[in-house]
């Protein structure tokens, strides 16, 4: 079998292919052949060495990934072989609350899904929607759960709340998607015409050009008839936060996504904006198996279909990389086996 490595600080030049012998599942384990893997945020925060948990040396990249089960080790019981699964990023997270004693994560402190085949501890197979092809379900694990996490992780979204997303990546997408599924409003932000129509045709009901409005949490107020918005899923770090800060409503939620500062790992948040406001402020951690399986029983009720901007095919995994790192994408970015 063939899998592509990386290590913390190594860039995308320091991105491997390997081949090795394909692995057999021990006690509680489970083979699965990979059919698609999709590239988050995290991917290249490890390439360029600030990725805040444990790294392993020589790791097999990519957290996302979704397959078939082609073995299982003795005692297993939530998979069989067969199974059409998607992996959850921190196996050992199964409810409740995060904690570091469930930080081991895939392409991180554990091989991930940038293989022909994976080795899994049983808790990280996740069934997935009949509906969704193994490209879109490799989309889910990170960008579409953190989405699902900020919005109902800490206190469930309601139908008629507003929710503000940042920009156009993929959890900013996915979490557009979600809330149109809760009956909520959305208000988005962008960069320009082309991305402000697609985010409308996603179902956003208002979409601000933050580059025409650059003090935007002003025409967010304007939109709310000058209240704010419930939810807002903070992606954009210390750049947008005071502005998050102002276009939320008394006793709102921010969901932190990402770091404040990628360049320093310091905020220059004034005291000032955070003591005006009265919100709620929720880190976002990915999301645990519970989590996992109530967003895929609402994908699959309600047939959402993620946004995919571009499939690469395996052999060209390090281009996919490099396309991601240009930015220059509407959507998920996927590695296809199939």
């Amino acid at each position: 079998m063939k899998s592509y490595h990386g290590n913390l600080g190594g860039g995308i030049d320091g991105i491997v292919l390997r081949e090795h012998d394909t692995p057999q599942p021990g006690p509680n384990q489970i083979l699965v052949r990979v059919r698609a893997s999709s590239l988050n945020a995290r991917e290249l925060s490890i390439l360029r060495g600030y990725y805040p948990l444990p790294i392993k040396p020589d790791v097999v990249l990519a957290s996302d990934g979704a397959g078939e089960v082609v073995a299982v080790g003795a005692g297993v019981t939530r998979a069989k072989v067969g199974d059409r699964i998607a992996a959850s990023i921190f196996p050992r997270w199964i409810d409740g609350p995060f904690g570091l004693e469930y930080s081991a994560q895939l392409g991180g402190s554990l091989d991930g899904m940038l293989a022909e085949y994976a080795l899994l501890p049983e808790d990280a197979a996740v069934p997935i929607p009949d509906h969704l092809s193994f490209a879109e379900a490799a989309t889910l694990p990170c960008a579409a759960l953190t989405a699902w996490n900020a919005l109902c992780g800490s206190v469930p979204l309601l139908p008629g709340q507003t929710v503000l997303t940042l920009g156009s990546g993929g959890v900013s997408l996915f979490a557009l998607q979600l809330a149109k599924l809760f009956g909520a409003r959305v208000i988005a932000t962008t960069s320009g015409a082309d991305k402000a129509a697609r985010l409308k045709a996603l179902g956003a009901d208002e979409v601000i050009n933050y580059r025409d409005v650059p003090n935007w949490h002003q025409a967010v107020h304007a939109a709310t008839g000058g209240r704010g918005v419930d939810v807002v899923v903070e992606v954009g770090g210390a750049d947008s936060l005071e502005q998050s800060l102002k276009a939320t409503a008394p006793e709102g939620q921010i969901s932190l996504v990402g770091w404040l500062d990628k360049r320093t790992g310091a905020s220059t948040i004034s005291m000032a904006s955070i003591s005006a406001t009265v919100v709620r402020m929720h880190r976002i951690a990915v999301g645990s198996r519970a989590q996992f399986l109530a967003m895929n029983r609402a994908i699959g009720l309600h047939r959402l279909k993620p946004v995919i901007d571009r499939v690469f095919p395996f052999a060209d995994a390090v281009a996919a990389f490099r396309y991601y790192e240009a930015g220059k994408y509407f959507g998920k970015i996927v590695i296809s086996q199939e």
